[in-house]
């Protein structure tokens, strides 16, 4: 019996040559580290040493969040992955009325340089990599952490990391957008030009599909529709005047990993194979880093559960084993409790100890790219590889990303997908453990992490204190060269700087780009 995989494609009982028709190893697949990238990235891949292992964490103020990071570095983590609150991805201050309610909640609240500085206080930035998980403010919450690399004697070619400031996902899928998407991608040009002189080591983007496939996508629309953001950050890069060469090999990617080894392996093979040509064929990329697809990985948040918690600690082993084994650059495997709050010391170590476990207690790190040439996984690839292709072609036929996402057209796509899952877990046709099959009579207590609603009193109160200690009148003079700045052609970040480094706060910061340049209203006209 055939059944199908999450993109609806065929997955056949048994495979052998008979399935890679007119299938040549020498085209398709190169060596590992060269194009067209299939294998990796890198020649060597884990061999020489293993991925990074990156812990995404951040909650309540800039001190307990502290706390977590010198603790996860204790346990063994290689590089930092901060987590922000929803007013602060959203651009408000703690203090603002919106925020009510939601302040360190989801991620740690930063509202201005002090909090930053407090947030990486005894950790020193020229030692660790830290990536950001902030799009829209993404500018601010960089050059604050650059503000703080200065405090501490840090030349910024030395800094290390991401920011995700990938904005065209959140109008597909996730929805922290502030701008609307012309002027999101001048903002995001900016940052590339900016780091490209200030900032030389720093990746600038982390092109997402993560929150795609949360949201309900499959792995095929997952690529298809990050690497369409993609090719539409590149073309707006080009034409405000850069090199492709001389940004291209900074873009980074971040995928989930769910709990189907194969199709995924396949999915991060497919994804690698076609930017490398997308970068070749259509921008003349010649540096061989531009071809290169480097992703971060998370494994599937969505298919945790809240019912028996612990056999999730399974789930992300075998998601984690699909990340290493498609060869991603970077993971971070999720908590057991996800499901059920924020994760606490012990979930947080567990995660952290399953990579340590995939690295140095398996021999998926011995050699490279362990799946080449299997009939089953290279003839996913190539339909993983058709199925994007098609997604891409109808995103360019509307016109690219941005034309297509204010047609609603991958939202759409993305919608029928998740309500196909809902329908398959409802049934009973797609078993979900604990949830549709194999279920306790009555589930066992546990004790999550609670955010103290204290903190948003706190942060009220440290903004107050900032507001009277600071020079209003070097904010607003800055606040003003900033406005001037996005409403000509100058690059946004250096007056953007000026304000922070005066103690203007993210809110301010974010509501004179507002005043200039709007909000985004989304449209579900497709």
């Amino acid at each position: 019996m055939t059944r199908e995989s999450e993109s609806g494609l065929p997955i056949e009982p048994v495979y052998g040559p008979d399935a890679l028709d007119g299938w040549r190893a020498e085209e398709k697949l190169g060596e590992p580290g060269a194009y067209p990238f299939t294998r990796g990235v890198y020649p060597s891949m884990y061999t020489g040493r293993p991925w990074t292992m990156r812990q995404y964490a951040g909650f309540g103020t800039a001190t307990e969040s502290n706390a977590r990071y010198k603790q996860l570095i204790a346990n063994g983590t290689a590089g930092l992955s901060v987590a922000f609150d929803l007013p602060t991805q959203m651009g408000h201050d703690s203090d603002a009325p919106i925020a009510s309610g939601e302040v360190g909640k989801v991620g740690v609240a930063i509202d201005s340089v002090d909090d930053m500085r407090v947030l990486f206080g005894g950790i020193p930035l020229d030692k660790v990599s830290t990536s950001m998980t902030i799009n829209a403010p993404a500018a601010l919450l960089l050059l604050l952490y650059q503000l703080v690399g200065e405090e501490q004697g840090v030349p910024a070619d030395k800094l290390t990391g991401t920011i995700q400031n990938d904005v065209l996902k959140e109008y597909i899928a996730r929805g922290t957008y502030i701008f609307p998407p012309k002027p999101s991608l001048r903002l995001i040009a900016d940052i590339f030009k900016y780091c490209k002189a200030e900032i030389p080591k720093w990746n600038t983007i982390s092109i997402s599909g993560y929150h795609m496939a949360e949201a309900g996508a499959s792995p095929a629309q997952e690529i298809a529709f990050t690497l369409a953001d993609g090719i539409e950050y590149v073309r707006t890069a080009v034409a405000a005047g850069m090199d492709v060469d001389d940004f291209a090999p900074r873009l980074s990617f971040f995928f989930v990993a769910r709990t189907t080894i194969l199709e995924e392996v396949a999915k991060f093979r497919a994804a690698r194979r076609i930017w490398a040509k997308v970068m070749r064929e259509e921008f003349g990329a010649t540096n061989p880093k531009s071809l290169m697809l480097r992703f971060h990985t998370q494994t599937a948040g969505v298919q945790l559960t809240a019912q028996q918690p612990e056999v999730n600690l399974v789930r992300v082993a075998v998601q984690g084993l699909g990340a290493v084994l498609g060869g991603t650059q970077s993971l971070h495997t999720n908590s057991f409790d996800e499901a059920i709050a924020l994760p606490t010391d012990k979930s947080a170590r567990l995660a952290l100890r399953t990579q340590q476990v995939l690295a140095y207690e398996t021999d998926v790190t011995a050699t490279v790219d362990p799946f080449a040439g299997s009939y089953v996984v290279e003839k996913m690839t190539d339909d993983v590889e058709a199925a994007a292709l098609e997604l891409m072609l109808k995103v360019e036929e509307m016109g690219g990303a941005v034309n297509a996402i204010e047609r609603g057209f991958q939202k759409s796509e993305i919608e029928r997908s998740a309500y196909r899952i809902a329908q398959e877990t409802d049934s009973g046709e797609r078993v979900v453990v604990g949830v549709n099959r194999f279920r306790l009579d009555e589930e066992e207590p546990y004790e999550p992490l609670r955010v103290d609603p204290a903190i948003e009193a706190q942060q009220a109160g440290r903004l107050a204190k900032l507001r009277a200690e600071r020079d209003q009148r070097a904010v607003d003079a800055a606040l003003t060269e900033l406005r001037k700045a996005a409403e000509g052609t100058d690059n946004v970040l250096y007056p953007m700087k000026d304000a922070l480094r005066a103690r203007a706060t993210v809110g301010e910061v974010c509501n004179a780009l507002r005043e200039v340049w709007g909000t985004y209203v989304p449209s579900d006209v497709f």
